[in-house]
């Protein structure tokens, strides 16, 4: 059974995820630790926890996701995998971040395993599938688990609310489209982990959230 373990972080609260199961192995999704103690808090964690970490895995490559990328990849000798799509984000991390005020010492790791809908991850006992939901971004993916019930989306939606569409890549009718073709089929009960803000329930998002309901 996989465990999910939400760590809040960065100016943008952004939502690193840990994934888990019984063998201790660990996946890290969308790492976002920007300074020198909010990378502390990610292995502190890690280590406290007696994880293993063996697969470093990125919903899309917006600069508040990939802050801690090559700090993680680096650290625990890992390589990026995410979604070709958003392969144009990397080189342009630092200098996109000084607009912010943000420092950012290196861009992320080059996508080392590119992902595509339908392919399948494994840790542990427990697998990953990948969904393709571009609109946010080109390449944005959700790791969808069935067994239990559970998918982590990215900025595509969020609690009733979706992703903004304004950024490079972006697009609405095309998030909106993959939202109501592929996320919106899977069952009412499956929880939903977004890059940002509480977790929810497909049932829930498709009563309440008003982006879908036309």
């Amino acid at each position: 059974m996989i465990h999910v373990d939400t760590l809040p972080i960065n100016p943008w609260q952004e939502n690193t995820y840990i994934l888990s199961d019984e063998t201790g192995e660990c996946v890290i999704i969308d790492p976002g630790c920007l300074s020198e103690s909010e990378q502390q808090s990610i292995v502190d964690f890690i280590k406290n926890k007696n994880l293993k970490p063996v697969k470093l895995l990125q919903t899309h490559l917006h600069l508040d996701h990939v802050f801690g990328s090559r700090f993680i990849a680096n650290t625990y000798n890992l390589k990026m995998e995410a979604h070709a799509g958003d392969e144009f984000f990397i080189e342009q991390t630092m200098s996109y971040a000084q607009q912010f005020g943000v420092q950012v010492k290196a861009n992320p790791p080059a996508i080392s395993t590119y992902l595509n809908d339908g392919d399948v991850i494994t840790f542990g006992h427990s697998t990953l599938k990948v969904m393709h939901l571009p609109g946010h971004s080109q390449g944005g993916i959700a790791f969808y688990n069935e067994d239990d019930k559970l998918a982590i989306v990215g900025d595509s939606i969020f609690r009733e609310s979706i992703g903004r569409t304004d950024l490079p890549g972006g697009d609405y009718d095309t998030l909106i489209s993959s939202l109501k073709d592929k996320l919106l089929k899977l069952s009412d009960d499956v929880r939903i982990y977004p890059g940002h803000g509480p977790s929810s329930t497909i049932g829930f998002e498709r009563k309440h959230n008003s982006f879908l309901q036309n």
